[in-house]
């Protein structure tokens, strides 16, 4: 909110252009910086991570794979015996 404020006001400071520049730019990253740990801290309150399934059609294969997996691990202990 005080950013805000200090960015509406600024041009009408009497700042010379060049400094007008560089606040409006350290501004900027500032308010760039501060939201950035915003969004940290509410990520990290909120504890859950997403978990996108950005492939799940091989979700399929992947679980008929290890079923392939276990029933040979199965056939490979009776032979052993």
């Amino acid at each position: 909110m005080i950013f805000g404020v200090w960015v509406a006001i600024l041009p009408y400071l009497g700042f010379p252009f060049f400094w007008k520049n560089i606040l409006f730019s350290l501004s900027g990253l500032a308010i760039i910086y501060l939201s950035f740990l915003l969004y940290q801290d509410s990520k990290a309150k909120s504890g859950l991570a997403k978990v996108f399934d950005n492939f799940s059609e091989n979700k399929e294969f992947r679980d008929f794979k290890e079923g392939v997996k276990e029933v040979v691990e199965d056939i490979g202990e009776s032979i052993m015996k």
